[in-house]
């Protein structure tokens, strides 16, 4: 039952977000959920399709890299293809988690970009929609966040399909028992120092004292979901009609027009802008988009920097420019470059940060 459901589920995703790849990516740890997930996958894809399963070894406990070798046994007497990939170098001593998903993320990214993979599978299911509600609705977010984790998602130059998100753990499990196949349980699952483990066990308290249940949190969820894209339709709308672009070194657009809109507006266009001239892939901190916003909109405003983005108000307008770290330490016939170069911008009316962006990009 559950691998008819997957497979229509499956065909839906691919079909309504335009996904037609021949070989995906599919993120597995050895963990019942993304264990599931890659022998769901490789049934759907026996056909015509090509999976390939990548493990991050993140190198935190003593048991991940037997736990990686173990993964790879079973994905060769299941015919996919597996490749581990280790997170090498120093760890933090603080936000453990964070960094963690961060550097699986870049991981990933990485092997699929010098791979030509474009898709990546991610294991997300219905109890992690809920307990990502309860963490962010902690954490003070707004409706992006509380919409909860998207089925479909772009990253680092990824596109990350998350076919999963209407099923329970409990039927995952159920499926590996079924078909005999062990999966490795992480110590990391019951420890209370992550804020996402202290979230699970409140779940069955919530459900049991108040009626709260994970299925519950997840229809919220999803008229929340409504509202978010909504507000990203009209927020593609205003940069579409009022931002001019610079070959993807920067942005232009009035200060004036941008300051009257409404604070939701400025909000979201400005993150959007952001994220995408930075190119790191995340969202700035919403209390810096906060506070920067704050900051433009008075009298006094000349310049700031977030995101790897330089903001220049020029003449009326304000520029978000790729921030050019190293041109200070061009050498004497880089610069000399440079200055050739610049010669086909002297005409155009924009700060001279970007000229030198467009020049050097």
């Amino acid at each position: 039952m559950l691998q008819t459901k997957f497979n229509k589920k499956m065909e839906e995703l691919l079909k309504l977000h335009q996904v037609n790849d021949d070989a995906f990516v599919v993120a597995v740890s050895g963990g019942a959920d993304s264990l599931a997930l890659a022998f769901l996958l490789n049934n759907w894809a026996k056909k015509n399709k090509k999976i390939i399963a990548l493990t991050v070894d993140h190198k935190l406990r003593v048991e991940s890299a037997d736990e990686a070798t173990m993964v790879g046994k079973m994905m060769k007497k299941a015919g996919v293809e597996h490749h581990v990939l280790t997170w090498e170098g120093k760890k933090p001593k603080s936000g453990m988690e964070e960094a963690a998903r961060e550097a699986r993320y870049k991981l990933i990214a990485k092997w699929c970009k010098e791979n030509g993979i474009k898709t990546v599978m991610i294991a997300h299911h219905k109890l992690d929609q809920a307990e990502t509600f309860l963490m962010r609705l902690q954490r003070g977010s707004g409706v992006d966040g509380l919409s909860g984790i998207s089925e479909f998602s772009s990253l680092l130059g990824m596109n990350i399909l998350r076919p999963l998100l209407d099923v329970c753990p409990d039927e995952l499990k159920a499926f590996l028992t079924q078909n005999k196949i062990k999966w490795a349980e992480d110590p990391h699952n019951v420890c209370d120092d992550y804020l996402r483990v202290r979230v699970r066990k409140i779940l069955p308290l919530l459900e049991d004292k108040i009626g709260l249940t994970a299925d519950r949190i997840v229809d919220t969820q999803k008229v929340l979901a409504r509202t978010k894209d909504y507000l990203s339709e009209q927020t593609a709308k205003f940069v579409k009609n009022h931002v001019k672009l610079w070959g993807g070194c920067g942005v232009s657009f009035s200060a004036a027009n941008f300051n009257s809109q409404h604070i939701e507006m400025r909000y979201r266009v400005f993150a959007k802008l952001v994220k995408e001239i930075g190119d790191n892939g995340y969202v700035s901190r919403a209390s810096s988009i906060d506070k920067l916003l704050e900051i433009i909109a008075g009298k006094a405003f000349k310049g700031a920097t977030l995101g790897g983005c330089e903001i220049i108000l020029f003449k009326g307008k304000i520029f978000i420019i790729k921030e050019l770290k190293s041109a200070a330490k061009l050498s004497k016939k880089e610069w000399e470059n440079f200055v050739a170069k610049n010669k086909k911008y002297d005409n155009v009316d924009v700060p001279y940060k970007l000229k030198m962006v467009l020049c050097l990009g």
